[in-house]
This record gives structure tokens, sequence and C-alpha cells, in this order.
């Protein structure tokens, strides 16, 4: 996904200040009703100052309306949809037994699939990065009635909606959903086993210990969750920091601000990644074992 540097930096603090709340709503709760209730409202907030932003000091020219429609925008009503969905399942979850549960979950991925089948034509054009309708789907004013997916939409602000920004979020928020419930489902059926794996993080006494610098490990942990090194990619950041800190003895504190500012740095921003790369090939390089 390209976004504008300039077009992201305009809208920085507004994103950076709802990923931390939520970060903080997720590590301070367990109960998924109460993080998606919180969250909702958190939000809401966002999407309000984003709109106030847009209406008070409007677009530069069309190609920033188009990144802000197809990017930005998405980013953050896709959590209003992600965390309202969530609510509504977690809600009516069964409380009966594992395989009700689990078929209960099955059900609600199909739904959430048979959105990416009746709008596989734009689901496609999202994925391959095209931008030959990007005017007809990102700007404002400029929908087309028969290329409109949900055409009630850009009625309802039509000064802060097009036809298709809802449709790039929900496709994300369902992306994050699927694999939630996934890996719901894989807690439910391997229960004896994470209740084991928890024993064991539980009692690990080893002798590792990190002598870099916290930032160093935050940032190996970033990569490896970006890169999909760790379960395809669908394994949690707390679970792998948490893994990681039991291992090498450290406790990493807010590995999410660390994080933004890593992100906040001007030049060397995989300043580690790096090192570790130079470090591998001078080893290589000199034949060591």
């Amino acid at each position: 996904m390209y976004i504008n540097g300039l077009v992201l930096q305009r809208f920085e603090n507004i994103l950076n200040e709802l990923e931390k709340q939520l970060e903080h709503l997720e590590v301070d709760n367990k109960d998924e009703l109460l993080i998606s209730e919180n969250a909702i409202r958190v939000v809401k907030q966002a999407l309000h100052d984003l709109r106030n932003e847009i209406l008070q000091k409007g677009f530069i020219d069309e190609k920033e309306e188009i990144q802000f429609f197809k990017h930005i925008k998405p980013q953050v009503y896709s959590k209003l949809i992600y965390y309202v969905k969530l609510f509504n399942v977690e809600s009516k979850k069964p409380r009966g037994s594992r395989k009700s549960q689990v078929k209960y979950l099955n059900e609600h991925i199909s739904r959430l699939q048979l959105f990416f089948n009746d709008n596989l034509e734009f689901y496609h054009y999202y994925r391959r990065n095209s931008t030959a309708f990007d005017k007809q789907y990102f700007v404002r004013g400029m929908a087309d009635i028969r290329l409109a997916i949900d055409s009630y939409h850009f009625f309802t602000d039509e000064e802060f909606s097009t036809s298709h920004d809802s449709v790039v979020a929900t496709i994300m928020a369902y992306d994050m959903l699927i694999v939630h419930l996934k890996k719901e489902i894989d807690k439910i059926e391997n229960n004896q086993y994470m209740e084991n794996n928890t024993s064991l993080y539980t009692n690990l006494n080893t002798k590792l210990f990190w002598t870099s610098s916290k930032t160093d490990l935050i940032e190996l942990i970033y990569a490896l969750q970006s890169c999909g090194a760790i379960n395809s990619g669908t394994a949690d950041l707390k679970e792998i920091a948490l893994t990681f800190e039991k291992i090498f003895n450290v406790e990493l504190g807010d590995y999410y601000r660390t994080f933004l500012e890593l992100k906040s740095r001007k030049t060397g921003q995989t300043k580690f990644i790096d090192v570790l790369k130079n470090s591998l090939e001078s080893r290589i390089q000199e034949g060591e074992k």
C-alpha cells in the first residue's frame, strides 16, 4: 500500500493518538466486550477529528483527496467496523460446548468471506493497487451510482465520504476480524495445549539475557511480526513480546510508544536490522562458523 509521505504527515498525530489509545485498551483489559465498547468510542472521536480537519482545511489537490479516502480514512474507519462487528460476535457467542462455539465462529467467518465474493471485482482492484478508477471511487461528488457498492453511503455525508472509502475500510476490517476469529477457534480447539504452553512460559528460567538495547529488541519483534515469520503473520504482537521477555529476561515496557519513536526517526528507522544484516554478511564473507 502506497501512502504519500506528505499526506500521511498531515494526519499522523490523529492516527498515532488513536493507535496509542487502542493499544492501552488492549493492554489494560481482557474482556473483549469492554475493549470493543471503549474502542468504538475512541475510533469515533478520531473520525470526528479527521472530518474536522478536512472540512476546515480541505485538500491541496485531487491527488491528496484520493490518497486520503483510499488510504487514510479507511485505516480509521476499518477499526470502527472491526470493533462493532467484534462486539456483536462476542455478545452473542454461545457459552456452551467448545463444539458449539467453534461452529458459531466458523459461521461468522463464512459470512465475512461472502462480502469478498460478492464484491470480487473491486476486491481485486484494491488488492492489485490499481488506480484506473480512483477518481470515481475516491473523490467526493464523482461517484457513479452504477459503480457504487454501498450506493446509500456517500449520500449520508457527502463532505466526508466517497462511494468506496467505506468498502476499503470493510475489506480491511473483515481481514482483521477473520484473523481474530480464526485465532479464537484455534484457542478453543487447542485449549489444553495453550494451558500447557502458558505453564511452560511461566516456569521458564533461562540464563539468556538481552544485552542490546530494548529499542533494538522491539525493532526486531515488529520486523518478525510484520514479515509473517511467526504463525504466518497471525501471531499477536503482545504474545510475541511476552515470549521474548520471558526468554531474554527483559521487560520491554511500552513497546508501542518505542515503535512510534522508531517511526519518527528521520534516518535509520531500521538501525538494528541493518546492523544484523551487515554483521551476518561480514561473518559469511569471513567464513566463520
